[in-house]
Order: structure tokens, then sequence, then C-alpha cells
């Protein structure tokens, strides 16, 4: 008995050392690719924050330069004095936050709809729903725009934000996430005379945290770099988005474009995206989790 199992010992205490030896070769590899693919995603990042602290005249010479020979904030100063500047920062975040408050409060109630509700017709308007996310947006912009135009919310803020205040992604994310929910808990709340309203703000919302999380970051940057339909609805400079305002006052002169101020422009753009994700990246990555367990 001792003899079969001294073999069988040996045999278990290679096949562990092998795995050790193996483990201790690839790691430093996955570790070396993933700083590797790191580096790579941040050259644009990089080359944008260079760019923006360098002047116009010394880009021109040496647009592929990584490092500006003479920094200056001249952009920055420029940017921030630029004509409506506040105006186009001011609109962006009004038409964010009503999609950001659209997407948590309709595609919430959407998602929470089609997952804990029986009602006829779930499975179509679900297949709806996924159907929309399988369709370009470009492709329905005549249709946006003549629906637009007969509410008479052209040109406006309301506008601009409507199409996206409740968007097809955010009802998936939100139902999917709804099914990880116990129905349980959601019927004792029902036996004890709580009405569906009520089940919805006091009880699933909260316990759907960070879907709310994941369809807020998802929804605000859809929002806030979104360039075409709000150059499609806003014929006036008062309801310009940020995009589209720097790309209008980011020509220098006829077919001449400033890259200094438009480079500073997008360091701008990019914050507030990169200040909301560092808040809630805990809860953006419990909430695609969360999305994939059923």
């Amino acid at each position: 008995m001792t003899a079969l199992t001294a073999p069988r010992s040996a045999e278990v205490t290679s096949a562990d050392r092998t795995a050790v030896r193996r483990r201790s070769v690839s790691r430093p590899l996955l570790y070396a690719a993933l700083v590797l693919c790191a580096l790579l995603t941040m050259l644009p990042f990089l080359w944008v924050i260079s760019g923006s602290l360098r002047g116009l005249d010394e880009i021109r010479a040496d647009p592929g330069a990584w490092l500006p020979h003479h920094v200056t904030l001249d952009n920055f100063v420029r940017l921030f004095r630029t004509e409506g500047f506040a105006r186009f920062l001011t609109n962006s975040v009004v038409v964010a936050a009503l999609v950001v408050a659209g997407n948590v409060v309709a595609a919430s109630a959407a998602g929470y709809a089609l997952a804990k509700l029986d009602f006829a017709g779930r499975r179509i308007a679900f297949g709806a729903v996924m159907a929309a996310m399988m369709v370009p947006s470009t492709t329905v912009f005549v249709t946006q725009f003549v629906i637009t135009v007969d509410l008479g919310l052209a040109d406006t803020l309301t506008g601009i934000a409507l199409p996206g205040m409740a968007l097809p992604l955010s009802v998936f994310i939100m139902r999917q996430y709804a099914l990880s929910i116990p129905d349980e808990l959601l019927e004792a709340a029902r036996i004890d005379g709580a009405g569906e309203f009520r089940i919805f703000f006091r009880i699933f919302l909260p316990l759907a945290g960070p879907a709310v999380a994941t369809i807020t970051i998802m929804s605000f940057l859809v929002s806030w770099n979104n360039f075409i339909w709000p150059l499609i609805v806003a014929q006036s400079t008062s309801s310009y988005t940020l995009p589209v305002g720097l790309a209008a006052t980011s020509q220098a002169a006829a077919h001449v474009t400033d890259y200094g101020l438009m480079l500073a422009g997008a360091i701008v753009v990019m914050l507030p995206v990169l200040v909301l994700f560092l808040f809630l990246q805990r809860y953006f990555v419990q909430g695609v989790a969360g999305t994939g367990m059923r």
C-alpha cells in the first residue's frame, strides 16, 4: 500500500512543480502583453495631450512629434476665451443630464417591465429592443429629424437629447440585470401592498445600482461625444453642444484648422468622461458582470 502511494505522491508533486513552472513563465508574458496593449491604447491620448501643449506653428512644422519643444498653455487660454465656449459647455451639460436622467428612469423602467412583469407582447417588445440595437443610428436620422420638427423641438436642447433618452442598449442592460434579482423579493413587497411604482423606485432601483452606474456612464458617453445629431438639429450657435461648437470655432480661416485649439478642446471633452468613469468604475464592472449572469 505504501509502495503504491509513494509513486503517486511523486507524480502529483512533479505535476504541481510543472504547473508552477508554467505559471511562473506565462504570468510575466501575460503582464507584458497587457502593458503593451495599455501603452498602445494610451498613445493617441498622449499625442493629444502633447499637441494641446504645443503652438500652432510648431504643430504645422512637425505634426508627428511626441514631445513639445516649447510647452505652452496658450491653446487652453484661447479656448476658454473663445466666444460662445461657456454656452457650448452649458448646452452639453444640459443635454447629457437629460439623456442620463431619461435612461436611468425610462430605460430602467422598460428593462424592469421586460424582466419582471408578465404582459401580452413582452417577447415581441424585447425582440424590438434587440432589433433596435442592430440598426445603425445614422439610418434613422431622417425619421428622427422629421419627428423632431413635427414636435416643434428643432433647434432646441430637448430635441437634441430626445432620441438618446431611452437607448436600446440601456434597456437591454437593465433587463438582463433585473433577471438576477429574486422574484420572491418583489412578490413579498406586493403581498405587503406595495404598488409597482413603489417597488420600482424603492426596491428595484437601489438593488440595481451597478446596472444604473453602467447605463449612466454609457449614456453620458453617447451624449457627450455625439456630433452628427446635434449638428443636424442645432440650426443656430445658441443650441450648439461642445463638439459642434469646437468644430465650428476651430476654423481659424477658410480651409485652415486651428489644431492647437481643437486638441485643447479634445482634452476638455475627455475630462468629464474620465472623471465619471473613475468614480463609477467599480459599479460599472459589477454591472457588466451582472448583465452576463443570465
